[in-house]
């Protein structure tokens, strides 16, 4: 099983029942299925909509239990950080992986200081910092669509609310959203404030 995130959402049909840590979100999810055995939920992680599946089986000391394992204690990963390393080249976490460039990038790459590695690693580092904030919106509009897709794609005027997002034209967003269920459409809106951040 994956990690949880940090900060989880759970609804119950149009109800939010919980915003926040993923023990708290889970202790309302789990409270809402003992009242209503049939009832419709569904957790997202709050940042990227992306569906956080929780097992909600057995009681609620139980799912509290396989949370706590989802969540990576902040102590051991300080304490992996600090111990003492061997010999040896430091860890840094790199990943080798294949690279398809023309002979020419292949040729420039090899002229530059520290060689391929190190130059694309510059180069990756200098476009991220030069995007950020293109990222971030579309990473926001990315997650405000999954959500809007999952919970309010029946929902009066999605389309139009759909085209508004892509559009960057908040005012016809909120008119378009206007009449959705008040815990959806609260969601929504925050979502849409990364999304709209910059458009």
């Amino acid at each position: 099983m994956h990690p949880l995130p940090a900060v989880i959402i759970a609804f119950e049909g149009n109800r939010c029942l919980g915003l926040g840590d993923p023990h708290l979100v889970a202790t309302k999810a789990k409270q809402a299925l003992d009242k209503n055995s049939d009832a419709q939920l569904v957790i997202f992680d709050a940042a990227t909509s992306r569906t956080a599946e929780i097992d909600l089986r057995g009681s609620l000391a139980d799912v509290q239990k396989r949370v706590a394992r989802r969540i990576p204690a902040q102590d051991d990963e300080a304490a992996a950080e600090a111990a003492p390393r061997g010999p040896g080249r430091p860890k840094l976490g790199v990943v080798a992986r294949e690279v398809t460039l023309l002979p020419r990038h292949w040729e420039w790459l090899s002229l530059q200081p520290g060689g391929a590695s190190v130059a694309i690693r510059k180069l990756v580092e200098e476009a991220r910092r030069a995007n950020a904030a293109k990222d971030r919106v579309r990473e926001g509009q990315e997650s405000l669509h999954r959500f809007m897709t999952a919970m309010g794609g029946d929902q009066p005027h999605y389309e139009e609310a759909l085209r508004a997002l892509y559009a960057g034209e908040q005012k016809r967003f909120d008119a378009a959203i206007a009449r959705w269920p008040a815990d959806v459409r609260d969601h929504v809106k925050r979502l849409a404030a990364v999304a709209f951040e910059t458009a």
